[in-house]
């Protein structure tokens, strides 16, 4: 599973098994889950077909309910906290199942 942050999160939270690439750092242009904040969101519409999946999830990290209001219009698929940011492997499990498989 390809994996592309937008934002800082440590890569050491994720799954051994999991590629994660850092968009700013380049990509192989095959995502599969986005990881994105409320600063990177415009960046990511516009590169988002050039780097994911024809299927991908997008994980939106959320600092406060306003972040969540600003979220709903494009299409999130799932939400994180980032006080909750060491439960990311979690969420990307969960999303991966439900939504990928």
């Amino acid at each position: 599973m390809n994996i592309v942050t937008f934002c800082d999160v440590d890569e050491s939270l994720f799954n051994p098994d999991f590629n994660v690439e850092h968009f700013h750092s380049g990509t192989s242009g095959n995502a599969d889950i986005i990881i994105i904040n409320i600063d990177t969101i415009f960046e990511f519409e516009e590169n988002k077909s050039k780097i994911c999946n024809e299927k991908y999830v997008s994980i939106a990290v959320i600092e406060d309910d306003s972040d969540y209001e600003a979220f709903k219009n494009f299409g999130i698929d799932a939400w994180i906290r980032a006080s909750e940011i060491s439960q990311i492997n979690n969420i990307v499990n969960l999303v991966n199942k439900r939504l990928l498989s």
